[in-house]
């Protein structure tokens, strides 16, 4: 998936079937959707392939524990349908996860061994294995750092984990080879539409060239997830809003705060939220928050009361306590839900289903959701899209679809998550043996991995290498500082740039940086 390769492509196209706008989750699903179908396709994200929410997940393929006590049966069956489907089309970046909820109370021992034989029930055929009751002890053993007082034991159960960026670029590699054109740092500037107002195309501006495009289409998709509302009010001035935005923060810690391979759950905290401690890329996420949010920026900023809420609640939990000095990195992101008038000021009680319609101009638009069902969220679009449009109806079958680096090999090794491709990545070394050393001795990442970036993964910025490549802008974003110029310089050799274009990325990534670290730190 080489950019220069696809923009080619796309210039040589005068008009497609589908224009999808939004390379996250929901996005670049729609489009591996309809490339697959055989539909013409492009998708167009003004950023970086999941750059805004789709990179700042709470790292979990799950079906919702807590939403069966909300009453969303519905919503868990489809997630726990999801979640078997990713695991098995997808099983070299997903996998499973232990989780444990230890029981405090009578009443929670009741409810959430309740609820999770439920939850065992639904996930039927693809279930990733049954829930289990363990006692104080064993609680005790598999989770040491655990606050024991009060303690009166627990229930383990399975639910599954990935790296949410990564998945994205292989979604958008999938697409690629099946005849997409997927291409990231290409904004939508304009709608163009009929004498009759239905839209006809729409006007891009290539970051990376700095052209301007118009672009033909036959239906347009609007998957921007928190920025759709700024789309519809493109195509209607006064549209109202459609998104509901809630931020959700998390809080990256050593793993010497939590020691286990298991994760933990507490599913209601003294708010209402639910906190996580889950182990990912040898460090511990710490996590989430659900702040309801008035406007919407690429960059959230976790605020004070928000940090200090984990780290309390983490405290209340853990016998070793994270403060302040002891975060690596903090990540925000913004959930899309969609907007409910009835929802008083708080956002924890909106539903994360998905809402899908249809613009007076004939634009399809997608809000809400979550990660796990990006599928069958991408399906009903596109069915709804065909739906109401004049182009042949085809059926989909991403169900039984093996994503781009599909492998069944199981390795130790940190570069095993790149599947399939891992070999190919760890070929470049054979030309030059500096590249498989390691960026920095405490992480695992290799030179390799920067070239590999750029020329299969569309990796234009070091940002994309730092935070969505190779992850360490939320791993630690004090030694991403730190190796950032090593970064830069080997991009710039890459992509024959010069020391100007260094020291503009440079000061870039510290800007982006600075809302990755506690103010207050």
């Amino acid at each position: 998936m080489n950019r220069e390769i696809v923009f080619e492509r796309f210039l040589k196209t005068n008009e497609w079937d589908i224009v999808v706008m939004g390379g996250g989750a929901t996005g670049l699903g729609i489009a591996l959707d309809s490339a697959l179908r055989g539909y013409s396709t492009l998708l167009v994200e003004k950023g970086d392939f999941s750059q805004g929410t789709s990179s700042r997940s709470t790292k979990l393929v799950h079906g919702g524990v807590r939403y069966l006590k909300q009453g969303y049966i519905s919503l868990v069956l489809e997630a726990l349908k999801e979640r078997g489907l990713l695991l098995k089309n997808a099983p070299h970046i997903v996998h499973n996860q232990a989780f444990i909820i230890p029981f405090y109370t009578l009443k929670d021992w009741f409810i959430y061994s309740i609820g999770l034989r439920i939850y065992d029930f639904l996930s039927g055929k693809l279930s990733l294995g049954q829930s289990e009751n363990l006692s104080q002890k064993e609680i005790l053993e598999k989770l040491p750092n655990l606050n024991p007082k009060g303690l009166m034991g627990g229930i383990r159960y399975q639910d599954g984990q990935f790296d949410d960026s990564r998945l994205a670029i292989n979604l958008a590699q999938s697409a690629t080879e099946l005849g997409a054109c997927v291409l990231n740092y290409l904004e939508v500037i304009g709608l163009e539409k009929s004498t009759e107002g239905k839209i006809k195309g729409l006007r891009v501006l290539d970051h990376i060239s700095g052209n301007h495009h118009s672009v033909k289409s036959k239906i347009l998709i609007n998957a921007t997830g928190v920025f759709s509302d700024s789309l519809l009010q493109m195509d209607e001035p006064h549209a109202p809003k459609s998104i509901r935005p809630s931020q959700g923060i998390h809080l990256m810690v050593d793993r010497s705060f939590f020691p286990s391979d298991s994760a933990l759950m507490i599913p209601e905290t003294s708010d209402g939220r639910v906190l996580f401690a889950v182990p990912w890329h040898d460090k511990i996420i710490l996590g989430t928050t659900d702040t309801p949010m008035d406007t919407v920026a690429l960059e959230p900023s976790p605020t004070p009361s928000e940090i200090d809420f984990i780290l309390k609640t983490a405290s209340q939990y853990l016998v070793s306590k994270p403060d302040y000095k002891d975060i690596k990195a903090i990540y925000s992101g913004l959930r899309p839900l969609a907007a409910n008038p009835d929802s008083k000021g708080s956002t924890k009680e909106i539903s994360r289903s998905h809402k899908i319609w249809l613009s007076k101009s004939g634009m399809v638009n997608i809000i809400g959701g979550k990660w796990t069902t990006y599928r069958i969220m991408a399906e009903e679009t596109l069915n709804f899209a065909l739906k109401n449009s004049k182009l042949p109806f085809r059926k989909g079958n991403t169900e039984q679809y093996k994503i781009h680096g599909y492998s069944l090999e199981k390795s130790k090794d940190y570069t095993s998550i790149y599947g399939s491709d891992r070999s190919a990545l760890l070929a470049l070394g054979e030309s030059n043996p500096e590249l498989l050393e390691k960026i920095h001795p405490s992480y695992p990442f290799i030179k390799a991995e920067i070239i590999w970036s750029i020329r299969n993964e569309m990796a234009q910025s070091l940002t994309d290498i730092l935070s969505r490549r190779l992850r360490w802008l939320l791993l630690d974003t004090r030694v991403a500082l730190e190796v950032a110029p090593k970064i830069a310089h080997i991009m710039a050799l890459e992509l024959k740039k010069d020391e100007d274009w260094e020291k503009i990325q440079l000061q870039d990534f510290i800007q982006i940086a600075s809302f990755y670290l506690p103010h207050s730190a």
